[in-house]
C-alpha cells in the first residue's frame, strides 16, 4: 500500500462533507401537512423549493443527516453528457424520446444556473466543457457514433483528437457549456432559505411504511405519522420499494473518488473515459488552489475484488497523469441503475395518484435530481410536463428492459444461493486490528470486524431487506449486499437502503 494511502483516514469522507451544515430536530409527534417529502438530498430540497410559492405546508424528513447520502458523495457535475448514451437511446427509443431526454437535462442545468445567480449562492459554480474520450479502436468507433447522434439531436459540441493530459487517446467528443459546483454549499443555502419560508425539516427520522388513501400517511420507525395530500419518496432507494418491485427493476453500482493536489496547472474542463476501467477527471477550487477529483472503478455493489484495490488503482492513475503532491480525500458513491438507464420519476404505481417516486439516476444525480424536482412539482400542481411519459416509473420497454430484468434477477438468485451455501473457515480470533471478514460463530455465518483498538464488532450477515448474504467492503469498512445494494456499518446500522432495519448483533 502506498505511503499516500496509509495517511488517509480510516473511514473515508468526501471533500464536500468538510463544512458546517444546518442541524435539524428529530420528529417527535404526529404531523399534518400538504406535502410529505422523504429524503433530504438534492431532489427533496429542490422539489420543496419549486413548491414554495404555492401555499402548501411542506414537511421533509431524512433517515440520517440531510445532504449526507448520495448527494454528499457525488463528483458534482451538472451536465447532459451522461456517457455513451445518445446513440444507444436513439437505437432503443427513437430520436424523439432521446431528444426529450437531452432537453430535460439541459433545462435542469439552466435551472441550477438561474438559482445560483438569483440567490447569489457562492458554491464554486462554473461552466465547463465536458469531454468523453476513447483509448481503444472499439470505443473510437462508438465515440464517432455518439458524435453522429449529437448532430442529429442538435447538441452543441465537437469531435476532437486530443485532450490536454498525458493520456493517449483515439478521439473525444465535447459537449459545450456544461457545469460543476460544490453541491453542499448550494444546498446549504437552499435549505436555510426553505426553513425561513416555513418548510419543516426533520433529521434522523426514518420512514418505515406508508398507508395509502386520499391523504396518505408516512409511518416512521418509531410509529409517528406524517399525513399529507401527497407523498414523495426521494430517498435514493425508495423506502416503499416493494410496491412497483423497484428492488427487482434496478441494481446498485459503486464507484470511487480520490482528491489530490498537484504542481501541474489544471487546464479546465470535465473528462470521462468511455472505455473500462472508467476514469473521471475534474477540479474544484479549495483554499486558493485546485483540488483534482479523479473517479471511476465502478462495479456492482457487494461483488468483485477487494474494494481497497479500486482506490489504489485511481491513485496509480493520478500519479501517472498528474503527479500527486498531496492525497487529501477519498470516498465512494453508490448509484442505482434502472433497466433502460432512464430514471424512474413519477407515480409510484399506475394506481397511485398522490404517491410519487424519484430514483435510478445512474451516475448523474446532480442533473437528474433537478429534472425530478420539476416533474414532481408539476404532478402535484397538475401542470403538463413534456417529460412525464419518458420518465414514468410504470414504463416497460421490452428491448432492452426484459433482457436486463432477467440478468439482474438471475444475478440476485446466484448471490442468494452462493451466500447460503458458502463454506467459511475463518474464525473471529484470526482477525488482525482493522480487518474484517465473513467468519463462523457456533456454526453460523457472521460478519466480524476488529477495529484499530482490537475491539470485535460482530453482526449477522443476513441482509434485513430480503435475506441475501452480505460481503465485507474493505475500502469503506462496511457490509454490502450484492443483491439489492443495502449497506451497513460495522455495528449493523443501515447506511444505504433498501433495507430499513439494522443487522442483528452477535456476541
Amino acid at each position: 500500500m502506498s505511503t499516500h494511502f496509509q495517511k488517509m483516514p480510516q473511514y473515508p469522507e468526501p471533500y464536500w462533507r468538510d463544512m458546517d451544515l444546518p442541524k435539524f430536530p428529530k420528529l417527535d409527534k404526529n404531523l399534518e401537512v400538504d406535502v410529505v417529502i422523504v429524503g433530504g438530498g438534492i431532489t427533496g430540497i429542490t422539489t420543496a423549493y419549486r413548491l414554495l410559492n404555492e401555499n402548501l405546508r411542506i414537511a421533509l424528513i431524512d433517515a440520517g443527516v440531510i445532504l449526507n447520502g448520495t448527494t454528499g458523495h457525488t463528483t458534482a457535475k451538472v451536465t447532459a453528457q451522461h456517457g455513451l448514451i445518445y446513440d444507444e437511446f436513439i437505437q432503443n427509443f427513437g430520436e424523439e424520446k432521446t431528444k426529450l431526454y437531452y432537453e430535460a437535462n439541459r433545462e435542469a442545468l439552466q435551472f441550477v444556473k438561474e438559482i445560483v445567480q438569483k440567490h447569489g449562492i457562492d458554491c464554486d459554480f462554473s461552466e465547463q466543457d465536458a469531454f468523453l474520450y476513447s483509448t481503444t479502436d472499439e470505443y473510437r468507433n462508438q465515440i464517432e457514433n455518439e458524435w453522429a447522434a449529437y448532430q442529429r439531436l442538435g447538441i452543441e459540441g465537437d469531435l476532437v483528437e486530443s485532450i490536454p493530459f498525458n493520456i493517449p487517446i483515439e478521439n473525444a467528443i465535447v459537449m459545450k457549456n456544461q457545469a460543476q459546483f460544490h453541491p453542499l454549499k448550494y444546498l446549504k443555502h437552499l435549505t436555510e432559505y426553505l426553513t425561513n419560508k416555513g418548510v419543516l425539516i426533520f433529521e434522523n427520522t426514518t420512514a418505515a411504511s406508508i398507508e395509502e388513501g386520499d391523504r396518505p400517511s408516512v409511518i416512521t420507525r418509531e410509529g409517528i405519522r406524517i399525513t399529507g395530500n401527497y407523498v414523495i419518496a426521494a430517498s435514493h432507494f425508495p423506502f416503499i420499494d416493494k410496491k412497483g418491485l423497484y428492488f427487482a427493476r434496478m441494481y446498485a453500482d459503486r464507484s470511487y473518488v480520490i482528491a489530490i493536489t498537484t504542481d501541474k496547472e489544471y487546464p479546465g474542463g470535465m473528462y470521462l473515459s468511455a472505455d473500462s476501467p472508467t476514469r473521471s477527471i475534474r477540479y474544484t477550487p479549495m483554499d486558493g488552489k485546485n483540488l483534482i477529483l479523479i473517479g471511476g472503478e465502478n462495479h456492482q455493489t457487494g461483488t468483485g475484488k477487494d474494494t481497497l484495490l479500486h482506490y489504489e488503482a485511481l491513485e496509480t492513475f493520478a500519479e501517472s497523469v498528474f503527479g500527486i503532491k498531496e492525497y487529501l480525500y477519498r470516498w465512494s458513491a453508490q448509484d442505482l441503475i434502472t433497466l433502460d438507464k432512464i430514471p424512474y420519476i413519477g407515480p409510484l404505481t399506475t394506481r397511485s395518484r398522490n404517491i410519487f417516486v424519484a430514483t435510478g439516476y445512474r451516475k448523474w444525480g446532480m442533473t437528474s435530481s433537478h429534472v425530478a424536482s420539476k416533474l414532481l412539482a408539476d404532478y402535484i400542481l397538475e401542470q403538463d410536463n413534456p417529460y412525464q411519459e419518458l420518465y414514468s416509473p410504470s414504463r416497460f420497454d421490452i428491448d432492452p428492459s426484459l433482457k436486463k430484468l432477467i440478468s439482474i434477477n438471475t444475478s440476485v438468485a446466484k448471490h442468494l444461493l452462493k451466500g447460503k451455501l458458502e463454506y467459511v473457515n475463518k474464525d473471529p480470533n484470526d482477525l488482525k486490528n482493522d480487518e474484517g471478514a465473513v467468519v463462523m460463530i457456533s456454526g453460523q455465518r457472521a460478519g466480524a470486524y476488529r477495529d484499530p483498538l482490537g475491539k470485535l464488532h460482530i453482526v449477522d450477515t443476513t441482509c434485513s431487506h430480503l435475506g441475501c448474504e452480505l460481503e465485507w467492503n474493505h475500502g469503506d469498512r462496511t457490509w454490502d449486499c450484492p443483491c439489492h445494494g443495502s449497506r451497513f456499518s460495522i455495528d449493523g446500522e443501515v447506511i444505504e437502503g433498501p433495507a430499513h432495519h439494522p443487522l442483528k448483533k452477535l456476541e
